[in-house]
């Protein structure tokens, strides 16, 4: 059976992914979030007929991005009008467009620190961590996974790409490749490294993948990007019931730097542990610890009113 041909929008779309991979150099992960943006652009302006850049006019990308911006969160709303400059640069690359309209493409607003990170609870995780049947192989994969997140901060692609030889078992040491492939050592609690070898010992499919968490279903290998942890940590929170702040991967990192600052850790501490490369980004923690703010905060002239 023929795969079905593709249109002029996704045809156009492919040489762009290649254009970003073979002549700029892009990180996968970079490309994986652009060229959805660029084929839904495409497609829009052009719908299934022929694709011609040099038709292309400021009002078409502004309409775009007007009509796009409002229904994503802020920093995916950012991605959009970057992911479009990129491509309208690759169109004046190519010699199809008449002119530059990178700089047509609206700026839109990502303020720093403008809400407040959503952290799953400490009880919720407990909760959800009771709720894992670690008598079978998948929960004993589920479990330790959700343990990384939840101990350790891990990003999901942190977990996703983790490997065997990243483990070293006798000082109790985790190697993980965090963003840009820069690499960081964080010390291995035993609750955590428990957890992992039992896995892998008990459920963990025959492989000859590095990979230390792996699919349940052939084919055995390890997940193709972050997405699976996801659907994990989705399927595992559906499961228990529970009203998470969200059904992402992420909550759980912001759940650790919630409770650490709590408990007395400094930003610096935290800003370590997650990997943070800039101390701006550890924060936005300051905002979610509410009874501390609280004592800082002046009395009213005269009493309350």
């Amino acid at each position: 059976m023929s795969a079905c041909p593709l249109t002029p929008a996704e045809r156009c779309t492919q040489g762009y992914e290649h254009y970003l991979r073979e002549a700029r150099g892009l990180a996968s992960a970079t490309i994986t979030n652009y060229v959805p943006f660029i084929r839904s652009f495409l497609e829009d302006r052009f719908g299934d007929g022929a694709v011609t850049l040099s038709h292309l006019c400021a009002s078409d990308v502004v309409r775009f991005v007007q009509r796009q911006a409002p229904r994503l969160h802020p920093k995916r709303a950012k991605l959009l009008t970057t992911a479009l400059r990129s491509f309208l640069q690759y169109a004046c690359y190519l010699g199809k467009a008449k002119l530059d309209l990178a700089a047509a493409v609206p700026i839109v607003a990502n303020w720093s620190m403008s809400s407040i990170p959503r952290a799953i609870a400490a009880d919720q995780v407990r909760q959800l961590l009771a709720s894992i049947d670690r008598r079978t192989a998948v929960g004993c994969r589920d479990y330790a996974i959700l343990l990384l997140l939840a101990r350790l901060g891990l990003r999901s692609g942190e977990v996703t790409f983790l490997e065997l030889d990243d483990i070293d078992w006798k000082v109790g040491k985790l190697s993980v490749c965090g963003k840009s492939g820069q690499r960081s050592d964080l010390p291995l609690p035993a609750e955590v490294g428990k957890a992992i070898a039992a896995y892998l010992r008990h459920g963990r499919p025959q492989s000859t993948s590095r990979r230390v968490f792996l699919r349940a279903k052939a084919p055995i290998r390890g997940f193709r990007g972050s997405s699976g942890v996801g659907s994990i940590v989705r399927h595992c929170l559906l499961r228990a019931g529970l009203d998470a702040p969200t059904y992402g991967a992420h909550q759980f990192r912001h759940g650790l730097a919630t409770e650490l600052l709590r408990q007395g850790a400094s930003l610096g501490e935290i800003g370590e542990l997650l990997g943070h490369r800039s101390p701006e980004t550890t924060k936005i923690y300051i905002k979610v610890d509410l009874d501390a703010l609280r004592t800082l905060a002046l009395p009213w002239p005269g009493g309350v009113r």
